[in-house]
């Protein structure tokens, strides 16, 4: 029998078998398998970051070159549409780790609907008192659904070592802010969420050479305050935090931080916004290349940890489309210079004096200190003033019986038989009754007639 013959006969027997079975005894059909919720591609060893256009909020995933997942922070509520159709295209599976850096609306307004769709396994968030009831009934609810909250609190055995998440070998996560209870919060008006912006979650993102500084809702007391502890980094992009709020974006932080790139979030108001403005003045002042969600839609920036290359979804206004802009991880711009106010001149104040035998002459109290290491044997001084002057003055100078004399201008002493001594003349003439008053204003014996 054939091969093909005797598969037909088993599927006939199989048949009859299947009709003969009462239908008590049948087997249920099974039900169609669930749809999949996640479409993303397979890991291509890179790190990817995508800025989200989510209008006036905030929303980025970070995916690791071997797929482990960040959401750092959801979006207003307006935004939850476009997410929940945006990340399952990213992912191919939950969400590794949610970070809300603030308890703003802005930053977690499309939380429960992003979950329902993705999922996520653990959800970091600052942990500030005087949250609003609505934020306490969200992490409420997340936690319900076996997502582990937890805050960036440093460890106890080590307080003062960073906070850092290691996504994989290679790729970390840093907390810069907040570090209670090791450090206090910062204090600072609430604003619309009931909590103090000045604490939110700042994070410093690095593989390889490059790195992204997420700077949260931070305010100008969040930066003065990392400022002064050095904690800030330099940054390969910047992710702006609150670009229309007074204070924030200074501009001794965008030159600690000196990004190549930054990324500003917003709405149709951004552009009109003069606070806003002025943080994009700041931000070319120190050469970094800006991209707007508002003007560019979302922005991918994808790194091999030498370089970020970016492409915005929609062109700058005169760049042709699929523009891609390359940032290398070593910044090639020369060292920044700041641009130094003088301070203001000293208040005149009347300089030391010695006594002279005709009269008191200041002595300069302000000169270049002293060369001792190469001396010279020989020294000549010669007053630039005309020959007839010199002459009307050598003759009081000869007429001296002791003591030693110094032009003002200079830093070595004659006797007043010194050739040189004649030379000085008599604005700039010094006497010294003793050879150690004028070692005393500072002075050598000069070389050639060794006083």
């Amino acid at each position: 029998m054939s091969p093909r013959i005797a598969l037909g006969v088993g599927m006939l027997l199989a048949a009859v078998a299947c009709q003969q079975q009462p239908a008590s005894q049948q087997q249920p059909q099974s039900a169609a398998p669930e749809k999949s919720r996640y479409f993303g591609g397979a890991p291509d060893g890179k790190l990817h970051v995508y800025f989200f256009d989510v209008g006036g909020g905030e929303a980025a995933l970070i995916v690791s070159p071997k797929g482990n997942t960040v959401l750092v922070d959801s979006g207003p509520a307006s935004a939850q549409s476009h997410l929940v159709n945006r990340l399952p295209e990213l992912l191919r599976r939950e969400l590794d780790l949610v970070v809300l850096t603030h308890p703003d609306p802005k930053h977690h307004g499309a939380l429960d609907a992003v979950l329902k769709r993705v999922g996520a396994r653990r959800l970091m968030e600052p942990q500030l008192p005087d949250t609003s009831s609505a934020y306490d009934a969200l992490l409420t609810a997340v936690g319900s659904r076996g997502v582990q909250v937890f805050s960036p609190a440093p460890s106890s055995t080590a307080p003062q070592e960073p906070v850092r998440l290691t996504l994989e070998e290679g790729v970390n996560l840093t907390v810069l802010w907040p570090r209670a209870p090791a450090e206090p919060l910062l204090t600072g008006a609430p604003d619309g969420a009931g909590a103090n912006a000045a604490n939110s979650i700042v994070l410093r993102l690095t593989y390889g050479d490059t790195s992204v500084l997420f700077a949260g809702a931070a305010r100008a007391e969040t930066e003065s305050h990392l400022l002064a502890l050095g904690r800030w980094v330099p940054g390969t992009l910047l992710k702006v935090a609150s670009p229309g709020v007074e204070g924030a974006n200074s501009q001794e932080f965008l030159e600690a931080v000196r990004p190549q790139a930054a990324v500003l979030s917003g709405d149709d108001s951004l552009g009109r916004d003069p606070k806003a403005r002025s943080v994009l003045a700041r931000l070319a002042s120190v050469g970094a290349s800006t991209f707007r969600t508002d003007v560019n839609g979302e922005v991918h920036a994808v790194s091999d940890g030498k370089k970020f290359e970016l492409t915005p979804q929609r062109p700058s206004p005169g760049e042709p489309p699929a523009t891609r802009y390359v940032f290398p991880g070593e910044d090639p711009r020369p060292p920044l210079v700041r641009t130094v106010k003088p301070p203001p001149p000293p208040a005149k104040t009347p300089p030391p004096e010695t006594t002279s035998v005709a009269r008191k002459e200041p002595v300069r109290a302000l000169e270049a200190p002293r060369d001792t290491s190469a001396r010279v044997s020989k020294v000549v001084e010669v007053d630039d003033l005309p020959t007839t002057r010199r002459s009307n003055r050598a003759t009081s100078v000869e007429s001296m019986s002791g003591g030693y004399v110094a032009s003002r201008h200079k830093r070595i002493f004659h006797k007043p038989t010194c050739p040189s001594a004649r030379r000085i003349h008599e604005e700039n003439l010094l006497v010294f009754k003793t050879r150690e008053e004028a070692l005393r204003s500072d002075r050598e014996p000069a070389g050639d007639c060794h006083p």
